[in-house]
């Protein structure tokens, strides 16, 4: 049974609406606007760190990833010139016996770093680790593999524009894709069109295909020695253990592989640890410069390039 109030009481309910109302409203009025000074997480007004122009009390730190720097960081390094950005994308997904799920992540982070400073005016956003790997309901492609994990287009199209949307609003001039697997290319390809489209190149935004080439890699590293004798069948080879293995040696199961007698890929032995790094050095400085050429050449033409011929998956 419903609970009757009289006609008294609910016209007094509905004179205390009324004044709560009116006193939401007044106290939003009386709210100070925000200090424009503001940001760092805090309010200006309550500590001189949290206010636009305070000089950053620490040297700037030694690095080109945007999540190993403070706001006081990204602001300077910005003001200094840094105004290009490079937001790399790699993945989760099943790479045989030795290599990590990560395996995309590993290569992008020796990588990216190593394009930036040669850029010399370039950042890295973090790296997208969650892009298209199959479906997850049933599953398909790499998602048929435990630990992969998979983004739907639209999601991984949709997190690519937040990310660039919320870099151009800090100001960066130029922001650039980079995918270190196949699943990648269509979706960043897209959304720097859409988004060249809406800016009218400003800022630049671009997708970078001449960075996915292990066929160049490949080709490139046959020349400095590494000559395959064979074909293992993993998804793997000996260009892609050595990008990782130069950023973390663990990634590759590197220790482990040699003391069990599986230190080789695809016929090339990599038992010599200083042999091994050397190659790698030379495959990440090959990778960079092949990235630097492209990218001064997307942002000439204010935006992405003509898709070239596609050579080689991972």
């Amino acid at each position: 049974m419903s609970a009757k109030f009289s006609p008294l009481f609910r016209r007094a309910l509905c004179a205390a609406g009324a004044l709560s109302l009116v006193a939401t409203a007044a106290h939003a009025q009386q709210r100070a606007p925000r200090d424009p000074r503001t940001m760092g997480g805090g309010n200006c007004a309550d500590n001189v760190y949290n206010c636009k122009d305070t000089p950053n009390p620490l040297p700037a730190p030694n690095t080109v990833w945007l999540e190993e720097m403070t706001w006081m960081d990204v602001r300077d390094a910005i003001a200094a010139g840094k105004k290009t950005v490079i937001i790399p994308t790699g993945g989760m997904e099943p790479n045989g016996p030795w290599l990590v799920t990560g395996k995309h992540n590993y290569v992008l982070h020796a990588n990216c770093e190593a394009i930036a400073r040669k850029l010399g005016n370039a950042l890295c956003a973090p790296i997208v680790k969650f892009v298209p790997e199959g479906s997850y309901d049933p599953p398909s492609g790499h998602m048929t593999s435990p630990g992969t994990i998979t983004a739907r287009e639209t999601t991984f199209r949709a997190l690519l524009t937040d990310i660039a949307a919320s870099l151009k609003a800090h100001g960066f001039e130029n922001i650039i894709y980079i995918g270190d697997s196949g699943g990648n290319q269509a979706g960043q390809r897209a959304v720097a069109d859409s988004l060249t489209a809406l800016w009218k190149g400003a800022p630049v935004i671009a997708h970078i295909q001449e960075y996915y080439d292990y066929a160049s890699v490949a080709k490139y590293i046959e020349g400095r020695g590494v000559k395959p004798t064979k074909a293992d069948g993993l998804h793997d080879d000996p260009e892609i253990t050595m990008n990782m293995f130069i950023d973390d040696p663990k990634s590759v199961r590197y220790d482990e592989r040699v003391k069990a007698g599986k230190a080789d890929i695809n016929g090339v032995s990599l038992k010599d640890k200083k042999q091994i790094t050397t190659w790698a050095r030379e495959i990440v400085a090959f990778r960079a410069q092949v990235a630097f050429d492209a990218i001064n050449k997307a942002i000439a033409n204010k935006g992405t390039l003509p898709a070239p011929a596609r050579n080689g998956s991972h």
